[in-house]
């Protein structure tokens, strides 16, 4: 019997000189390439996804603090899914298998059903239809309750991205100019908890003008994204003069961005790529209600975010 891969079935979608990869496991990215070039630190075929590259984040993204949150007149206990901090990360479905199904060369749709289980007690559809096109990649994602009562549900994803510098090779996060056009930033506790928000404007994560990141060292969550006149936020992240730019693009149900220099990773990994995590809702928003959604019996919501190079 053929190993099957830690990430299960792939499946490749091509549009001109782009292909981008996504995966059983998670329904998550693998890899996303234009002209050779890679635009996502994704992973090798043989390996499971690192750190959480390139995996959808449901029915939470991000940390519930101590697993625990209040529903219905009990306290509901999730398993504690990162023990360093002792919290619940990142949601139920990334190590789950999804079902992929193409709906075109470069489309699509990656689906699964968040079973109601001990700490989470509701059952919602989740789908993720993906499409490569000339402005590159879009993912629409959509939540559905599927429960005889309301269910709390949020949603992320978590790319990792390279910024292709003169050349084609990546540049270091240090070299990055990082445009980031919000307003407020949330400050954590040694949890990763929020504790509180302070307004960006003067302070070391102004990206609201393009600026080079430095040796700033960021892992924080960012809220009050100013938008264009088509609804869209973007955080743009662009190579010194001669290289590319990556956008990572949102619509209105996005409304939580967290950005990561890798700066807890290994040696090797450290400050190789920036992650940009469109996010519906920020950490621990199962206790604090901020963002969250309460999705009555039937009841949908989602929205389309996506990944842009200009090589």
């Amino acid at each position: 019997m053929e190993p099957i891969a830690p990430s299960g079935r792939q499946l490749e979608l091509s549009h001109a000189d782009s292909t981008v990869t996504i995966v059983e496991v998670g329904g998550g990215l693998r890899d996303y390439q234009v002209g050779g070039v890679r635009v996502l630190d994704g992973y090798p075929v043989d390996a499971m996804a690192p750190h959480s590259s390139g995996q959808l984040l449901a029915p939470w993204p991000n940390r519930i603090a101590g697993g625990r949150y209040p529903w219905g007149g009990k306290t509901q206990q999730l398993p504690i899914s990162e023990v360093k901090t002792g919290n619940a990360s990142h949601g139920l479905a990334r190590w789950s298998a999804w079902d992929l199904e193409r709906t075109g060369p470069a489309a699509a749709t990656a689906s699964f059903v968040v079973r109601a289980q001990s700490g989470y007690p509701f059952t919602v559809a989740v789908t993720a239809a993906y499409a490569l096109g000339d402005d590159g990649l879009t993912v629409t994602m959509t939540a559905t309750n599927l429960s005889a009562a309301p269910a709390p549900v949020g949603m992320g994803a978590h790319p990792y991205l390279l910024v292709p510098g003169p050349g084609g090779a990546p540049v270091r996060a240090d070299d990055v100019t990082l445009t980031l056009p919000t307003e407020r930033v949330l400050l954590v506790d040694d949890r990763m908890i929020p504790a509180g928000t302070q307004d960006v404007a003067g302070g070391p994560f102004d990206f609201r003008a393009a600026r080079a990141v430095g040796p700033l060292a960021i892992d924080h969550c960012f809220a009050g994204p100013r938008r264009d006149p088509d609804g869209r936020a973007r955080v743009v992240l662009a190579a010194p003069a001669g290289g590319g730019s990556v956008t990572v693009w949102m619509d209105e149900a996005w409304d939580y961005i967290q950005v990561f220099t890798g700066d807890t990773l290994s040696v090797d990994e450290r400050r190789r790529s920036i992650a940009v995590e469109p996010q519906t809702c920020p950490a621990d928003a199962f206790n604090s209600g901020e963002g969250l959604r309460v999705l009555e019996p039937g009841e949908s919501f989602g929205g389309s975010w996506g990944i842009s190079p200009v090589l």
